[in-house]
């Protein structure tokens, strides 16, 4: 497999965004081949440490190709961040996240895999084939109700109803094995469209989310992820979808509103600053150029988002 197909996607402005500090500490979240570690460890100096995580195996054995004593993998998912990071005692000392959540082309590429619709192949799903139920055992043993959930939830899928019935009357024949057979079921139910996407996108990347929890992985993360950051640390997040890209706004603006105080309440600005001891500040929302896209079409659903952490350094009393 070469990894050299595939193309890190606003991989500048992401690295740009963290503002890379030559003796910081920094977070690659999910290495995947490889492309936002190697920048980041080109800005950092004698000093600097790039810790990365990475739930599939092919990944880190990439990751343990780099001979560099300022950097170390982890192995594992990111929704575990703080077991993960524990003996390394980072809390409160990094200077920047990152998160490239979206599928890597050597994922794609594998036929064994199983996450391609346009490559024959095992229908598994999963980013770390040794840990979870394959989307091959979960299709073949869900209610009808479940699959259409799935499909409709995390794929918007509208012809999700007639799908999973479909499913159904398939696997009564004989079990959904492959990704050929699963896209070929979907498209007999939605009709092929010039100039549209493949039929089968919507209802791949959905039973894809679903079998590695992706939403919910990403929802823990954030959350975890404000008790590594140093005043002033960054989380610069590339989601590829509106449904990843959500949970990322909603964080951000979660933690960059100012705390809801009454009108005329008798207190002042020391005290509130106490009652909102965590802050992000918006940086920016960054899409592909026409030109990235036009090099790498797989780059025009993405968005990359930035917030700076702020925390108070106010002594705490409590308010009265």
């Amino acid at each position: 497999m070469n990894i050299k197909l595939h193309t890190t996607v606003l991989l500048n402005e992401a690295i740009q965004s963290l503002k890379v500090k030559k003796n910081g500490i920094y977070l690659d979240g999910t290495f995947g081949a490889g492309g936002h570690s190697k920048k980041i460890l080109e800005k950092l100096g004698t000093t600097g440490k790039l810790y990365a995580i990475d739930q599939d195996p092919y990944a880190v054995t990439i990751a343990k190709k780099i001979c560099d004593d300022r950097f170390y993998i982890i192995p594992g998912n990111f929704s575990h961040v703080d077991i993960l990071l524990k003996k390394h005692h980072l809390y409160k000392k990094i200077d920047g996240i990152i998160l490239d959540l979206g599928m890597s082309s050597m994922q794609l590429i594998s036929a064994k895999r199983g996450f391609s619709f346009n490559i024959n192949g095992p229908l598994d799903m999963r980013m770390n084939p040794n840990n979870g139920i394959s989307a091959h055992e979960w299709i073949n043993t869900s209610h009808e109700k479940h699959i259409y959930y799935v499909l409709k939830s995390f794929g918007e899928e509208r012809f999700a109803k007639k799908i999973a019935n479909k499913i159904i009357i398939q696997r009564k024949k004989k079990p959904i094995s492959t990704t050929f057979e699963l896209s070929n079921i979907i498209q007999s139910i939605i009709p092929k469209q010039k100039h549209h996407k493949h039929p089968a996108t919507k209802s791949f990347q959905a039973i894809r989310i679903f079998i590695n929890q992706e939403l919910q992985a990403l929802q823990i993360f954030l959350n975890k992820a404000l008790n590594f950051l140093k005043h002033q640390g960054r989380i610069s997040v590339i989601s590829f979808h509106s449904l990843e890209d959500r949970i990322v706004k909603q964080f951000i603006n979660q933690y960059s509103q100012k705390p809801n105080i009454p009108y005329n309440l008798p207190i002042n600005e020391k005290q509130i600053n106490q009652i909102c001891q965590i802050q992000l500040k918006k940086i920016n929302r960054i899409f592909p150029t026409n030109q990235e896209i036009n090099n790498n079409f797989k780059s025009r659903s993405a968005v990359l988002r930035t917030a700076e952490f702020h925390e108070t350094n106010y002594i705490n009393q409590q308010v009265i």
